[in-house]
């Protein structure tokens, strides 16, 4: 019989289920955005627009995130650690077989489609098991891993560029494929944790083969209105979220500045990136602010940030748009996958952000091919930067409906409700015995920490 934990241990054997995290987003996020490094040999190469090289990125992207309820499901039903070794084999394999591409359709198929599988199957089964070892140091924690993402791009835009150099394409893509393998290792080191709110709602053995499966998707949260509004919200930050990483080392060649001083860009933003997340992540478990205000602070910025690129004509001024971009992008990305539990309820965490990651795909299809359509058109990429920029704004504008968000403006949630609340209170979004959603959950969480109802 397994150990059943009564709550998160928030440390012990987290602590390496962290480690393997910061592997895998290091694996996964920070190589999408480090290719764009290979953005300008596919161009070049296969003597394309951007706009269709573009697609590449933006499969990968797209299929990681639609197909993350499918990592969700098998991670429920047969636990996060052999869904990612399965992911990592995967990844791995795609990026392998791109080095024998002829053409961009075997780009699309074995970088965007395989390798993008891999990633679904990586990416939301680690992050959902740091959000369940972990409660009151939750949006530290993931803040700390998905660090890898930042050093792994500080680290990952001038190697690439190196392999290329080297190698040229072909070489430099096998060796991304021999690290992409890696994630197998990453996989192994997350342990199965049973809490007991899993044993709460694992004993309800009726209903029918469709309502079981739906349950495992985690369907029924598709009528909890404020998650949905969430997932609006995520699905136009995304949209603009991953343009800079396919696009900003084009702008800056496209300025006149040579390929290493473009790469740097991105390397630089990444230790911007860096501390960002680390900065999000010890603030928002401090509990001074809400995570919505938080958050759309960090979207606001983001957003602004964007709008400003084409602004930077000079290297120094762009140097300093892509170190605000790298700062406020990381500081937003923990604190989005912090606040889901407290929409939701950790005992939906795989379910939740499965269909968070999928439906927001529509955002990572979209985004990098309109900003490379809009260059094409206009001959530059100013109106790609300032309609990224828009995306995010108006995502910023979505999060500000959600229930609850003026009821402690200006001051920290204990001293606004007048009772001390224990730092990462965990909501009970669905009913144990059927998993469907009750009437007042349907509203809002009732015990979540900082998006309850006011006194």
């Amino acid at each position: 019989m397994p150990v059943v934990h009564p709550q998160p241990p928030d440390g012990g054997w987290g602590w390496m289920v962290v480690l393997a995290a910061f592997f895998q987003s290091a694996l996964v996020f920070g190589v999408i955005r480090s290719f764009g490094v290979f953005f300008m040999e596919f161009v070049g190469y296969f003597g394309e627009l951007a706009g269709r090289v573009s697609w590449i990125t933006s499969i990968g992207i797209a299929v990681q995130q639609f197909a993350s309820p499918v990592g969700s499901a098998l991670s429920t039903q047969y636990g996060a650690r052999p869904v990612v070794m399965a992911g990592g084999v995967l990844s791995g394999l795609g990026m392998f077989l791109a080095s024998f591409a002829t053409s961009l359709t075997h780009l699309y198929l074995s970088i965007g489609l395989l390798s993008g599988f891999g990633w679904a199957l990586v990416f939301t089964p680690s992050v959902a098991s740091v959000a369940r070892y972990f409660k009151k140091r939750r949006t530290f924690a993931t803040g700390l891993a998905f660090t890898g993402v930042g050093l792994s791009s500080f680290a990952f835009s001038p190697l690439f560029q190196l392999l290329v150099d080297t190698y040229a394409w072909r070489g430099a893509l096998l060796v991304v494929a021999g690290m992409s393998f890696n994630l197998v290792v990453c996989g192994a080191l997350i342990r199965p944790l049973t809490l007991k709110e899993d044993l709460a709602g694992a004993g309800d053995p009726g209903g029918s083969c469709l309502g079981k499966l739906s349950t495992l998707f985690g369907l029924p949260l598709l009528l909890h209105w404020p998650f949905m509004r969430f997932v609006l919200a995520v699905t136009l930050i995304n949209t603009g979220y991953f343009i800079p990483y396919v696009h900003l080392v084009a702008r800056a060649r496209e300025l006149g500045f040579d390929e290493y001083q473009a790469a740097f860009l991105m390397s630089v933003a990444a230790v911007a990136d860096l501390c960002g997340r680390l900065l999000s992540g010890w603030l928002a478990d401090c509990r001074v602010f809400n995570l919505s205000h938080i958050l759309v602070a960090w979207t606001s910025l983001t957003g602004i940030s964007l709008a400003l690129v084409p602004l930077g004509r000079s290297y120094p001024l762009l140097m300093a748009i892509g170190i605000c971009y790298g700062f406020f992008s990381g500081a937003l990305t923990p604190v989005v996958f912090s606040i889901l539990p407290e929409i939701v309820g950790i005992r939906q965490i795989f379910g939740s952000m499965g269909l968070l990651q999928m439906m927001e795909s529509i955002g990572g299809l979209l985004g990098a091919p309109f900003s490379g359509w809009l260059r094409d058109t206009t001959g530059d990429y100013t109106a790609s930067f300032l309609a990224a920029g828009a995306f995010l704004l108006s995502g910023s504008l979505v999060l500000v409906t959600l229930p609850n968000f003026f009821s402690c403006l200006g001051s920290s949630p204990p001293a606004c409700h007048g009772t001390k609340v224990e730092a990462g209170a965990e909501p009970a979004a669905l009913t144990p015995a059927s998993g469907e959603l009750s009437s007042q959950d349907r509203d809002w969480p009732a015990r979540s920490q900082d998006l309850r109802e006011p006194a």
